[in-house]
């Protein structure tokens, strides 16, 4: 099939978890055989820091503005599936032109869905308002679990269905790097993550000067206290993110506070250090127990003293035994054969006038 994506970014991760997402999940839908064109709003930010200019797996091209899509008003209505996804620039708008421009079926991607409930319901129409939901055929969802009736019953989408993210193997697996440090956290700064990260590391590694930390991501405020003990690195590639984790014995997994009153909503990061072997400590939310086995695939940590209970100890084992996990259902390869099948499915059932021929 012919598949058209609007998202925030391809060609950058910078201050995003969007890009290795779409990355990883558009290599491996390409690679079942289908063709397809991402297009990225031109912005500053992202233009200056560009990590990815030509991807093989599909045409990447920008445009300037909502009214410079027009360029590209042929393909997105020859398209068989056209997808917005959260966080794009004047997204209601670009939402608006691709419901009355594509002829197949149409979809939108939330990487962001607790943020984004919150957001519609304090009328905040950021880049997704609630007369749009009904109009797109597919809400595909990073928070799967109770949320996906609410989408459907309260704001009248025709069939929510969950695509959490996922990591391309090929690109995050074990790397032969000597443990840097006890225990690392990869991620943008947060307000409502801070506090957390406060808890679960920074406390840590005051009471414990003798271990090694580190926390990559860039947006982090000037005036944080930062411990002698942690390391700061201030924006990492994906193309280190295997090495990072690699040298890391354990490494954090925080979560944004709208997402954990949502729960099962987990974060790129999980299935990326998981699949490098290495052993993640969680905060707790609910459904995490649905995607690992506590005590045997991740360490939960309510409060800091199973993360000091941790680091004394050799949790290898859990790290090997979490990589097997994601490697058996939350690769992009797994990914990209759902999202398929959530096109036929939506195609064969008639919610759009679409020429998609469901093959499967």
């Amino acid at each position: 099939m012919k598949l058209v994506v609007l998202g925030l970014s391809l060609s950058s991760a910078w201050g995003n978890g969007h890009a290795t997402t779409f990355r990883g999940l558009l290599a491996a839908f390409a690679a079942r055989g289908h063709d397809v064109l991402f297009l990225e709003r031109d912005v500053p930010w992202y233009a200056t820091r560009r990590d990815l200019t030509d991807p093989a797996y599909c045409r990447l091209e920008y445009y300037d503005s909502v009214d410079g899509l027009e360029r590209w008003r042929d393909e997105v209505a020859a398209a068989d599936a056209v997808i917005v996804g959260s966080y794009v620039p004047e997204g209601v708008a670009v939402g608006q032109w691709v419901q009355s421009t594509a002829e197949g079926i149409t979809a939108f991607y939330d990487i962001d869905t607790p943020v984004t409930l919150a957001k519609l319901a304090r009328n905040d129409f950021e880049y997704l308002s609630p007369e749009l939901i009904p109009g797109y055929d597919l809400y595909l969802s990073f928070t799967g679990g109770p949320t996906l009736r609410t989408i459907e019953k309260r704001y009248g989408s025709p069939a929510a269905r969950a695509l959490y993210c996922s990591v391309d193997p090929a690109a995050y697996r074990p790397l032969p790097a000597a443990k840097r440090w006890d225990l690392s956290y990869l991620g943008t700064y947060s307000p409502d993550r801070q506090p957390t990260l406060e808890a679960l590391l920074l406390s840590v590694a005051r009471e414990m000067p003798e271990r090694r930390f580190a926390v990559a991501g860039p947006q982090y405020p000037a005036d944080i206290a930062w411990p002698s003990n942690v390391e700061r690195i201030d924006h990492l590639p994906p193309s280190e993110h295997a090495a990072f984790f690699s040298a890391s014995r354990f490494t954090l997994n925080v979560t944004r506070a709208d997402m954990i009153a949502a729960g099962w909503s987990p974060s790129v990061r999980l299935f990326e250090a998981a699949a490098c072997a290495t052993p993640i400590i969680s905060d707790v939310w609910p459904g995490l127990d649905d995607l690992f086995s506590p005590g045997t695939e991740i360490i939960l940590a309510p409060d800091h003293q199973p993360v000091v209970e941790a680091l004394a100890s050799d949790s290898a084992a859990i790290g090997k035994a979490a990589q097997a996990r994601v490697l058996a259902t939350h690769t992009s390869i797994h990914r990209a054969a759902e999202l398929e099948n959530y096109l036929v499915d939506a195609a064969r059932s008639g919610n759009s006038n679409t020429r998609m021929v469901a093959t499967q």
